[in-house]
């Protein structure tokens, strides 16, 4: 490609004013002036030798500049999603030659040889995996006048000018999500990118503040529209929805339409593939009532036909294979780079869609010609997948179940597990999505061929058999297991852990209580509904007491646990046994401190809708309140030894005297906890400040981690005094540290609070060992997510760290009868009354909230997983 035509590329790729926005990111508009230099600046960075460019793409400034530096520069573009191993399979296969992963001007750009080593044809611009990869090798070849014929025509009948700005619900590296950056910025609109999802208040206050005017969704974009209240949201601005990505229910679609109707916004229902570069078929909204299932019409300057399956059908409305004709049609796949040297092999694309034309002339979708599932915007490879799973050594047999579900058949109920495991990491699809089967036989139709139809016949009577004889009771067994951890009797099917206010204490036994029902709990757990839970549940229950896949037998022995849940456990044993004298290792307390920060980062500071969070801290800070102050004050009564400010956790407010320790600040921690998240609750009512933590959720804990480590030098000086380093302005940062550590989720942020912490702790105490203690435990917070343990071990950790609040309450009262004798039993003494309590007051709370349950209000509706 010569300079004169790369600038014409661009030009057209470009085509806004200068002074017009082309990005929005966050609180930065890009114009399209700027964006022309950002990307000729990036274009020579990527150099004047037409190479092979991978591109780890992401909603988010740096990728999309490279990604059209290198278009622009005549090279080959082959997009690919973030995360460790979605694109070595690809590496390994086409051997790219630059490898850009982030911020270029930080080294991210990789230059693996100063050339090329491949042909590449002329016409080639981009590789695309198809829709979602199955981790198949396989790529579409596309030209540059298939990417641009295809934005241009879809700009056309959107009606795309410079006013339109979409916003990204979908991830870039697929076609569909690609189409609509493409298709904006060749219009000269604009785009706003993001990546938080459509259940996410922030997304929809980014949504209005840019004055977005679109938004694109596959299927299940739209079930998380419904469950996030989207028909009572108020936009403005609103002036399209579009849907591809498969069929949308024809409920689900009247619903949309319906609303659209009604705020008075377009809804296109589209069709495509990667294979015609994005869209093939388009439905105009003036007819969109009247073709509800339906895939429309061909989009500008590209046709459509039904090729019959029976060369005697010849009525106007036969069944048969859908055949698209356009300048987007591929040049064709590539499975290794000697086809990168091809040139086009294709002048139609045969879908592997069984369609019909209607006596409107609009085209409909009947079934499928081929072995392909497209499921949550995902277009599965069955035959490939079956391969992936022999390659395993586990004979498997593939079908969709209508698109809702992949049906895994295996000749032994021992394989079900890790078949259905191996199908959901190759496809990306969600577990619950995914179910396994156990057959003596694969059926057969008389010409040999397997049988979907007996596979589908089957896994319903399985599953009808599962629930008639279980009663189908895996979502009620459910129900009332989140009911009794969580204190709610008015849970339902519906809500998940995160909706129904769960915290810190009560995640920790709940998470091993599931993992009993589900064998291998989801991280994402916590925000998934009692019924997706339960879909896992009924495949653990399916093959119970089979015997384990022998990869897998001795991590069985040692699960993970979460890292949270044994810093706790190992927190509180600390705290005992140095308080009884049975140990000189001090720091534990303040362990405890950074753990609450995390928790109440993950579990009272959720995407919940604003007020929601305040709620949900003052509810948090009641269940530490109240049972502190029930037995401090029964302490008190029978004992004399604590005065009422202790019993109401202000004694840290009072003035020292002597800043000597005395046994009124037994419960410093209590108080620390207390009050901290009531200030938190108030901060979080002003809806500015609630707004600005969504925004820049590791920016906002950063901001207020160095503000109190100021306010803790300002106070103290670097050493704290004896009762200095338990109060709140000493001790806060503390907590502001663990929060920003649940909201850090790239190396450098874990790297930067790791200094944070080191240079804080350093002189806090005035003791090394101690100062140790408290950066160890800080560390393996920021470094390691999860630790394996033997399975023994496991309920010891749950025991520890679920009660560790009622020990911590308790052991203070009896410890001290034992320090001098028997320091030893006084310990183990402190936790079986810690255990007691624990267990006495849950009893007590759950029969209140029993009484209560009718008059007791939800705090929001539950809250569904990112698309």
């Amino acid at each position: 490609m010569t300079a004169a035509s790369e600038y014409a590329t661009q030009a057209r790729l470009l085509a806004g004013r200068a002074s017009d926005p082309a990005l929005v990111v966050g609180d930065r508009t890009v114009t399209y002036g700027e964006l022309d230099d950002l990307v000729t600046a990036r274009r020579r960075q990527l150099g004047t030798t037409r190479r092979l460019v991978m591109v780890v793409m992401a909603n988010t400034l740096d990728p999309v500049v490279t990604y059209l530096a290198a278009l622009s520069g005549g090279h080959v573009v082959l997009l690919v999603a973030d995360g460790p191993h979605s694109h070595t399979t690809l590496i390994d296969t086409f051997d790219p030659d630059v490898i850009a992963q982030g911020q270029a001007d930080d080294g991210a750009i990789i230059e693996r040889r100063p050339g090329t080593r491949h042909t590449l044809h002329p016409d080639l611009a981009m590789l695309a995996s198809t829709s979602g990869s199955t981790g198949s090798p396989k790529l579409v070849r596309l030209s540059l006048e298939n990417l641009l014929s295809n934005a241009e025509a879809i700009a056309e009948y959107l009606r795309l000018t410079s006013a339109d700005r979409a916003a990204t619900t979908l991830p870039l590296q697929y076609c569909y999500g690609l189409s609509v950056l493409n298709s904006h910025l060749l219009a000269g609109a604009s785009v706003l990118l993001t990546e938080r999802s459509v259940t996410d208040e922030l997304f929809w206050a980014e949504f209005a503040d840019a004055g977005a005017t679109s938004f694109a969704g596959v299927p299940y974009t739209f079930e998380l529209l419904d469950a996030s209240g989207f028909a009572h949201r108020e936009l403005p601005t609103l002036r399209y929805v579009t849907q591809a990505g498969g069929r949308l229910d024809v409920d689900t679609a009247r619903r949309h339409l319906d609303l659209a109707t009604r705020r008075g916004y377009d809804f296109f229902t589209m069709y495509g593939q990667t294979e015609a570069t994005a869209r093939m078929a388009y439905v105009p909204p003036a007819l969109a009532a009247s073709a509800i299932g339906a895939i429309g019409r061909a989009i500008p300057g590209g046709s459509l036909r039904v090729d019959p399956l029976d060369d005697a059908a010849t009525e106007p409305d036969a069944v048969g294979e859908l055949v698209y004709q356009g300048p987007n049609v591929m040049m064709g796949y590539a499975e290794s780079p000697a086809d990168l040297a091809r040139g086009a092999t294709l002048t139609e694309l045969r879908t592997g869609d069984l369609g019909r034309r209607r006596p409107d002339g609009l085209f409909e979708i009947v079934g499928r010609l081929n072995r392909f599932s497209k499921l949550y915007g995902i277009r599965a490879d069955l035959d490939q997948l079956e391969r992936t799973l022999a390659a395993e050594g586990i004979d498997a047999r593939i079908v969709s179940d209508d698109d809702r579900r992949l049906l895994v058949f295996v000749g032994a109920a021992r394989h079900i597990r890790r078949a259905t495991a191996l199908v959901v990491a190759a496809t990306g699809i969600p577990a619950h999505a995914v179910a396994g089967f156990a057959v003596d036989a694969y059926p057969r139709t008389p010409s040999g061929k397997i049988d979907s139809v007996a596979l589908r016949a089957h896994a319903a009577d399985a599953e009808r058999a599962h629930s008639d004889t279980d009663g189908g009771r895996s979502v009620e067994q459910l129900r009332d297991l989140y009911a009794q951890l969580l204190a709610r009797p008015d849970a339902t099917a519906d809500d998940s852990f995160t909706s129904l206010g769960g915290d810190s204490l009560s995640f920790v036994e709940l998470s091993v209580r599931l993992e009993q029902h589900l064998g291998t709990l989801p991280r994402e757990w916590p925000r998934l509904t009692i019924a997706e839970l339960s879909t896992l549940a009924d495949a653990s229950a399916a093959v119970e007491g089979t015997e384990a896949p022998a990869p897998d037998r001795g991590w069985r022995r040692w699960p993970r646990v979460e890292t949270v849940t044994v810093l706790r456990a190992v927190a509180i044993l600390l705290v005992v046994a140095t308080h009884a004298d049975l140990l000189f290792a001090r720091g534990g307390a303040h362990v405890l401190l950074i753990l609450l920060g995390f928790g109440i980062a993950r579990f009272q500071l959720t995407e919940a809708p604003p007020g929601i969070r305040s709620r949900r801290l003052l509810r948090a800070a009641a269940r530490i309140a109240i049972p502190a102050v029930l037995w401090i004050g029964f302490v008190s009564l029978l004992t004399a030894q604590y005065p009422p400010s202790t019993v109401l956790l202000v004694h840290g407010f009072l003035p020292d005297a002597d800043g000597s320790w005395d046994s009124q600040w037994a419960y410093w921690f209590i108080e620390l906890a207390v009050w901290g998240m009531l200030a938190l609750a108030a901060l979080f009512a002003l809806r500015v400040v609630d707004r600005w933590e969504r925004a820049r959720p590791f920016v906002f804990a950063l901001t207020l981690l160095v503000a109190l480590l100021a306010l803790r030098y300002a106070v103290t000086g670097v050493e704290t005094g004896l009762v200095e380093r338990y109060t709140l302005p000493a001790a806060g940062w503390l907590v502001a540290l663990g929060w920003a550590a649940a909201r850090a989720d790239r190396w450098w942020q874990r790297l930067l609070l790791s200094g944070v912490l080191i240079a804080g702790m350093i002189g806090f105490f005035g003791t090394p060992m101690r100062e140790v203690i408290v950066i160890v435990g800080g560390l393996v917070l920021l470094w390691l997510p999860t630790v394996r343990l033997p399975r023994q071990v496991v309920p010891v950790l749950v025991l520890l760290a679920g009660s560790s609040l009622f020990v911590y309450l308790t052991h203070w009262t009896v410890f001290p009868m034992w320090e001098h004798t028997s320091p030893l039993l006084g310990v183990v003494l402190s936790f079986a009354v810690g255990f007691a309590a624990w267990r006495a007051y849950q009893l007590a709370e759950r029969r209140l909230r029993g009484l209560l349950s009718a008059a007791a209000p939800r705090d929001t509706a539950p809250l569904r997983r990112r698309p």
